[in-house]
This record gives C-alpha cells, structure tokens and sequence, in this order.
C-alpha cells in the first residue's frame, strides 16, 4: 500500500525534472522579446517644447503638440507630431532659420532631426525653402533633402531634386535643378 502512494509523488517529480531541462527554440525566442519589450522606456508628452544646448548656448528650439519618445539600449528617438515648429540660432543666440511641418524625428545618438510633410523653411536672410522631407544634423550645421525642393530669394527662385545647404541657405547645392532659364 506505501508503494501505490508515493507512485503519484515519483511521478511527479519525474515530470518536474525533466521539464527544468533545455528550453525550446520557440520558447528562448519568446523569453527573448518579453525581455527586450522590458528593456525599451517610452515617454509621451503634449504640448512640447525641446531646447538642444551647445556649449551653453541654446542652438535649436523644437515645439509641437505631441511626442513619444523611445528609449532602447540601441536606440534613442523622439517622434513630434504636429503642427511642428523649429528655431535655429546662430552663434550669437539670434534665431537664424525658422521651419513649420507636420511631423518630425529626432535621433538622439545621430544627432539629427527630419521634419516630414509640407516642410517650409524662412531665414532671416529672407530665403525660403519648400520640400516634403528634410534632415538637418546637428554635427555638420547642414540641412539636405534627397526629395524635391523650391528654394525663393529675394532675387529668384529655383526647384529642384536632392538638395543640401548651410541652415541659413547662403550656399545651396541643388543636384538635379529644374525650370524655366530665360537667356538674353
């Protein structure tokens, strides 16, 4: 009769054994993602202002409605929806370039921002850009499109694909221009 009872109990811990042994090629997958969906910290705020220093002095003032940001071990991003508002300053803390867009990205370990959909750019030098995409980096002061571009001064105008410039627009680099060139 003792040997009837501890059938259940040996039974179990038999069970118990050998189901702590390897895991599963499914099953380590799975442990992977509940474990990386731990790692990653997201944050959403409304009605954002985000000022990005540079030797204590303020170089780009971002605002917009809405923003999540994401923060991996491998990545770091802050996604903006709009109406999205950017001030660059010169040197001197003047405000030197003003952009609207609907949207924008913000990568933090490239340092640089994309600013998405109806994009529109003013200098103070009275210079305006239009374009649906545009990247500036912060480590070369350079903003560029692959996408087209219009480009108006106060003497005249120009359109065309793949762009890149100095955030005040004074040196623009057009690759591919487009219009109509009227020679005397």
């Amino acid at each position: 009769m003792a040997l009837r009872s501890l059938v259940p109990i040996f039974a179990i811990a038999f069970f118990t054994f050998t189901a702590c042994g390897e895991l599963s090629d499914f099953d380590t997958r799975q442990v992977q993602s509940s474990l990386n969906d731990s790692l990653t910290t997201t944050t959403e705020s409304w009605d954002v202002e985000m000022i990005l220093m540079n030797n204590g002095r303020a170089r780009i003032l971002i605002e917009g409605s809405h923003a999540i940001s994401y923060q991996m071990p491998e990545r770091k991003e802050t996604h903006i929806r709009g109406p999205v508002y950017v001030q660059l300053y010169d040197s001197t803390g003047a405000v030197e370039t003003e952009a609207w867009s609907k949207r924008a990205v913000y990568y933090d370990a490239k340092s640089e921002f994309e600013l998405f959909d109806s994009v529109r750019v003013n200098t103070a030098a009275d210079r305006q850009l239009y374009s649906d995409f545009l990247l500036w980096s912060e480590r070369t002061d350079r903003i560029s499109s692959p996408d087209f571009v219009i480009i108006v001064t106060p003497s005249d105008s120009i359109s065309g694909r793949g762009f890149e410039s100095g955030t005040d627009l004074s040196d623009y680099i057009i690759d591919e221009p487009r219009g109509h060139f009227i020679v005397d």
